[in-house]
């Protein structure tokens, strides 16, 4: 009896010491706010703004290039974010404010923009807290750029960017809906909805507007994206039946179509445009790791941008352009990689030199990180799954925990490949942690988005659990050891995972998730929209007993394992009403949660550092507890 507890000891400890290697990162490198979130580049790249969280809200600072002396500082206050900016000329450019009630809200709420000079002069609210959206901005034109906005149809607008005034250009008849111009400002496409689900295009034709297409949502597209700078063809991304958008160009008076870039496995990310705005040099990709492709491989500046992509993937990086000088001669770049959360440089193209800007959490030693795989694996009815499997560092990759992590959204959100502070912290714990990009997610088509409608909680959830028998299958998991955390739909499906497979995982955690449908269908902010409602009604069984038998609160019997609840008191897009429920259901049959997590003035994710100091290490506890210590998490 002693000599087998001695060689189960000497197991276990044999199994820890292949694992040991990895270094123990402090909780806090993780969840702290990053030295920036976004980085701009004035046209005549003499300055650049910088994106910068403090606590709960994000300020935005400008600086002189050449020396990074200050110039210009805008702190606009609680729970107020700087999402991005726009220079509209040399000295001045507009910046875009959302009110966010969680870290998981991604769109933000009541969204205002500002115009102001780099010196922080002349700052003007632009449109008096009406939202506008950035059709063109008229680069031959420093005081005036084009706007559009629905109310309710779609109206085109030229606004002064020194006054804030507007003289209405043109009108669609969507709503919403915004437009699509030429170099010079000349009205050629309207694209947008009718308050529904659908998406047309409509094509200028004289005064009057012609329909050229029109889809609904999960099918294909026709979508314009830009004017070739003959200012008659269009670059559009298109789609038949649902599949992966092509890349191609469209003469409007044949209707020819000629394919610039072929459907590939996932959607388009993005495009980088020459230095003039003319014309579409490539297009972004995701495909497990990002790409680009190219549509013009001779114009000098995508010979360019081609040597600093192989430059930096030959480092085991990616790169995002982010911004290019009006003469071309300065373009702003995010250099990143799974293990790195990333730095801004600054390439000069006469000198052939990538000057360090800023970096985004420099603390982060991407040594110590874990590297993300890409994998694909077949669903049981055969369809093709994609997703994302990160392995602790140093650890050998057999038998490890698991932790299944469901993303958010559904629709639309997908994961990708880049640095992902709770993965990388979930393997830091010694997990390996898998991601999956199951049917319903974006970025594999319409089609593929299609099929997660009204399935939610049905073959969405066995994707995930066809994932994790994938991992066991090849070793790398130990079946006897998987849980599952998720947030927002994350959590939704975690609860909804060991309803489905009660036998699969041995604990779950749900972060702000809905466990109700019938109630989010009433008292989210979503069904306040009617929008919102049309979706609800898109994705969503339309029989009741089939939105119960995918709801975890009303499948209690199933329950099994220990549960985590955690959620924000303030939360808007899932009510705290969903964990009450939940939890009421749980306690009714006996099964209370075993940990619960309330913040009382956190939203959809919390923001706060003391918030997430708080559930992360309680979240570290849950899982060692049920699926046994690891050297990082004794």
């Amino acid at each position: 009896m002693l000599k087998r507890g001695l060689l189960g000891l000497l197991l276990v400890m044999a199994v820890w010491v292949n694992a040991a290697f990895a270094a123990v990162v402090p909780v806090g490198d993780f969840f702290k706010d990053p030295e920036f979130t976004s980085v701009s580049l004035s046209p005549t790249g003499e300055y650049i703004t910088v994106a910068t969280p403090v606590e709960n809200k994000t300020v935005l600072t400008a600086f002189r290039v050449s020396d990074m002396k200050k110039v210009g500082g805008w702190e606009l206050g609680e729970r107020s974010h700087v999402d991005r900016v726009l220079w509209v000329n040399d000295n001045r450019f507009i910046m875009f404010v959302s009110y966010r009630e969680g870290k998981f809200d991604l769109t933000g709420q009541d969204g205002v923009a500002f115009a102001t000079n780099v010196d922080g002069s002349q700052r003007i609210e632009i449109g008096n807290g009406i939202y506008y959206q950035i059709v063109s901005t008229l680069k031959d034109d420093d005081k005036n750029i084009l706007v559009s906005r629905s109310v309710p149809d779609a109206y085109l607008y030229k606004l002064n960017v020194y006054t804030g005034n507007t003289v209405v250009v043109a009108t669609a008849p969507l709503r919403p809906g915004s437009f699509l111009v030429d170099s010079q400002g000349n009205v050629k496409y309207a694209t947008g909805g009718k308050e529904g689900t659908k998406s047309y295009v409509l094509r200028r034709d004289g005064n009057a507007w012609k329909q050229i297409s029109e889809f609904d949502m999960g099918e294909g597209n026709k979508n314009p994206i830009g004017m070739f700078p003959d200012g008659k063809n269009a670059y559009f991304e298109l789609s038949d039946k649902g599949e992966p958008s092509r890349i191609a160009m469209i003469d409007p008076e044949t209707n020819k179509e000629t394919v610039l870039v072929p459907s590939q496995t996932v959607d388009p990310e993005g495009v980088v445009r020459s230095s003039d705005g003319k014309e579409i040099l490539m297009v972004y990709y995701q495909d497990g790791f990002p790409e680009y492709k190219f549509i013009n491989k001779t114009h000098p500046e995508a010979r360019t941008y081609a040597s600093l992509i192989n430059s930096f993937t030959d480092q085991g990086k990616a790169v995002r352009f982010r911004g290019i000088s009006k003469d071309g001669n300065k373009i702003l770049m995010h250099v990143f990689s799974d293990t790195d959360p990333g730095s801004y440089y600054l390439f000069d193209r006469p000198t052939n030199k990538a000057n360090f800007l800023v970096s985004s959490m420099d603390w982060i030693k991407p040594d110590q990180m874990s590297e993300m795989t890409p994998i694909t694996y077949k669903a049981r009815d055969g369809v093709t799954i994609h997703g994302y499997l990160t392995m602790p560092k140093d650890a050998e990759h057999r038998n490890l925990p698991l932790i299944l992590h469901p993303h958010g959204g559904p629709h639309g959100p997908r994961d990708d490949w880049g640095f992902n502070p709770e993965v990388q912290y979930l393997a830091n714990l010694g997990y390996a942690v898998l991601q999956v990009n199951f049917r319903g997610s974006g970025g594999y088509g319409n089609a593929f988005e299609k099929m997660g409608y009204r399935n939610w909680g049905l073959k969405m959830i066995d994707d995930m659990t066809d994932g994790v028998k994938w991992a066991v299958s090849q070793g790398f998991v130990d079946p006897k050891r998987v849980c599952t955390y998720g947030a927002s739909y994350g959590g939704y499906a975690a609860l909804q995972s060991i309803v489905r497979e009660p036998n699969m995982y041995k604990c779950a955690i749900g972060y702000v998730g809905m466990y109700n449908m019938d109630l989010w269908l009433t008292d989210s902010d979503v069904a306040k929209r009617k929008s919102g409602r049309a979706y609800q009604d898109l994705v969503f069984p339309s029989d009741r007993g089939a939105r119960n038998a995918q709801s975890a609160g009303f499948n209690i019997d199933k329950i099994n394992v220990p549960v985590m609840l955690v959620h924000g008191a303030k939360d808007p897009r899932v009510p705290i009403s969903q964990y009450d429920f939940l939890k009421r259901e749980l306690e009714k049959a006996g099964k209370p949660p075993e940990v619960t997590v309330v913040e009382k003035n956190e939203g959809h994710g919390f923001y706060a550092f003391k918030a997430q100091m708080n559930l992360y290490p309680k979240m570290a506890a849950f899982l060692r507890k049920h699926l046994g210590p690891t050297p990082n998490n004794p």
